[in-house]
């Protein structure tokens, strides 16, 4: 019987521009928060008993950051960097406040129907969705577990076309920091076994999180004392 191909997605830890809520887009300097690098350590435990045969990671700093403590202690992993599964290209909007942006006509339309946006000087939704599951078709290993490592928007675009959605509903679809999706696929079948799992973390959450552009920063925490 051939063997189920797993795919494992995860978002990259609580950064810099998430604690300012500034939409980070592919800024290069951006990199985890404490929280965040707390969040990294976090998810190599929790992935130790993943038995995972490839990774797969966005290129920008935050993405390498979160996965590089399970990297240092697996080095025998196979690691393939991806532009294929790199953060939106925002263009014009990149840098900005998403208090800022929320004010802006487009952000209603990039509500109801991303599917006709494209940024100002960027990409439109479209050509994300397209380049991003093209990477997950070529670099998934077949039968294995291949894991990858992403961005909000990116992640939830992937995960809306494995459950069968039109694009423009993938903002009903949360996706936190350091938070892990699973997806199962066995022949024409497809299974979505698990989405924005962050029991690993183990953080105590006195708010839910809220979808928006970028992923957002996840569910706000109680600060320990």
């Amino acid at each position: 019987m051939t063997r189920a191909t797993e795919i494992l997605l995860l978002r990259h830890g609580h950064s810099t521009a998430n604690a300012r809520s500034i939409l980070a887009g592919r800024d290069k300097s951006v990199g985890l928060s404490k929280r965040g690098l707390e969040q990294s350590l976090k998810v190599a435990d929790f992935l130790e008993a993943s038995d995972i045969s490839r990774i797969v990671v966005s290129p920008l700093l935050r993405a390498r950051e979160t996965i590089a403590p399970f990297i240092k202690s697996h080095p025998e992993i196979e690691v393939i960097k991806d532009s294929g599964i790199i953060e939106m290209e925002y263009g014009q909007w990149s840098g900005q406040s998403l208090a800022r942006l929320s004010k802006k006509p487009l952000w209603r339309q990039i509500q109801n129907s991303p599917s006709s946006v494209r940024f100002p000087d960027g990409e439109s939704f479209l050509e994300m969705l397209g380049r991003s599951t093209e990477a997950i078709q070529r670099l998934a290993k077949p039968g294995k577990r291949t894991l990858f490592v992403s961005h909000g928007d990116v992640i939830k675009a992937i995960t809306a076309h494995y459950l069968g959605l039109h694009l423009d509903q993938f903002q009903k679809i949360a996706i936190d920091p350091a938070s892990i999706t699973r997806i199962v696929i066995h022949g024409d079948r497809v299974t979505i076994a698990e989405t924005n799992a962050t029991a690993h973390l183990k953080e105590e959450s006195v708010a839910p999180a809220i979808a928006t552009l970028g992923g957002g920063s996840g569910a706000q925490v109680k600060k320990k004392r």
